[in-house]
């Protein structure tokens, strides 16, 4: 049996986290005490009142914004509309923007937060193209290019994918929507908090991030930014603090897009969480995700009866590293190494059936282990040395 790095193994939980691109823990200790402070000290409800706890509530909100704003270079903070997760932004932007008619073109590395979607407005006289992706993941622009049409109303594209970690070329796509006149919406549930991102020198029309991945927020939270001049139906109806005395919904942001109670509790943790992040730098994040990502490729290279999926150079992907195995399979493997070694990875298709497809596992799946900026080159050597245990 591995030593086990000082780790204590638990049957009911795994000590070694590695399911990162699912939902990140831990959480930095800031994130536990400021939503503890707010359930405890403030508890208000942003708008809906003039008292002083709804009023810390609605600071705690607008201040969030800004903190969203700064981190991906977003001129006005009211263009971020909370959401509860990237997939209701994605939802949001498709069925907002597009009409009977519109031709949307995505990459078949999409999660189905977008491909569901999309699926649905197919039923409603919408029509869509998929450009096929290599291997590793990586898409060419000029491919997708060639699949625009006159009709083209939207393109829709993960900024780095959740099977593989490959890094989309979302500015060379954004340079040809651009030229054509067609907004883009950019997935970055995978990147935010973890690469640069940069609506204007990105060209980025509609962003959706989700708050409990590498932004290090709790489960519940995300946003949408967009970008002026764009408008969008809204998905809800309802009560948003202002206009009270129209039935009509408000047309201005953030209020159009934001209808009912925010969930204010998690959005302090989000403040957090993106304080966190800033404190450290995206750079300083990016360079310790290359240097786990470089240690686990270079282990596997060594690593007789595993392969790996997506690039091959760690600064192509973000920190997530698929595999499938010659003598057993990814569920099988996810197990053993949860139950015999405390590491917790995700085995599947991983809400993404089209990018294994894609990249050749649609039957198997594969076993997805993802680092987040918390994890440690011990943690990696200790995954790489029971992965080469259970192959043998």
């Amino acid at each position: 049996m591995i030593a086990c790095y000082d780790f204590v193994m638990s049957k009911a939980l795994s000590s070694v986290y590695l399911d990162n691109a699912a939902t990140t823990y831990p959480k930095p200790e800031r994130v536990y005490r400021e939503m503890d402070r707010f359930a405890r000290e403030v508890g208000g409800s942003a708008g809906r009142s003039a008292h002083n706890r709804a009023l810390e509530t609605g600071r705690m909100v607008y201040s969030t914004r800004e903190a969203l704003a700064e981190l991906f270079n977003i001129p006005d903070p009211l263009r971020i509309a909370f959401t509860k997760n990237a997939t209701e932004a994605i939802n949001i932007a498709i069925s907002g923007l597009l009409k009977p008619g519109d031709h949307v073109v995505t990459s078949s590395m999409e999660h189905n937060s977008i491909m569901r979607p999309l699926e649905t407005a197919r039923a409603e006289g919408i029509s869509c193209s998929i450009v096929q992706c290599e291997s590793d993941g990586s898409l060419d622009p000029a491919a997708l290019e060639k699949e625009i049409r006159p009709e083209t109303a939207l393109i829709v594209l993960t900024h780095a994918s959740n099977v593989t970690g490959t890094i989309m070329p979302v500015a060379d796509v954004s340079d040809i929507a651009r030229e054509k006149g067609i907004p883009i919406l950019v997935d970055a549930a995978q990147t935010a908090g973890r690469i640069q991102i940069d609506v204007d020198a990105q060209g980025i029309d509609i962003l959706a991030f989700t708050g409990h991945k590498e932004l290090f927020g709790p489960q519940g939270t995300g946003g949408i930014f967009l970008r002026e001049g764009l408008t969008l139906k809204p998905l809800m109806y309802g009560g948003t603090g202002s206009h009270s005395t129209s039935l009509e919904q408000p047309r201005e942001l953030p209020d159009a897009l934001e209808s009912g109670t925010l969930n204010a509790f998690g959005i302090a943790g989000l403040a957090a969480g993106v304080g966190f992040v800033s404190a450290e730098g995206i750079e300083t994040i990016r360079e310790h995700e290359i240097e786990l990502l470089e240690r686990m490729l270079e282990g596997l290279e060594r690593a007789p009866g595993i392969t790996a999926y997506g690039p091959r150079d760690a600064r192509d992907r973000v920190g997530i590293v698929p595999l499938t195995f010659d003598t057993l399979s990814p569920v099988d493997a996810a197990r053993m190494l949860d139950e015999e070694y405390g590491i917790a990875c995700r085995a599947g298709l991983h809400c993404a059936p089209a990018a294994h497809r894609s990249i050749g596992t649609i039957k198997s799946g594969a076993l997805r282990a993802s680092f987040s900026y918390l994890n440690t080159p011990k943690e990696v050597d200790y995954l790489l040395e029971c992965l080469s245990e259970i192959t043998r």
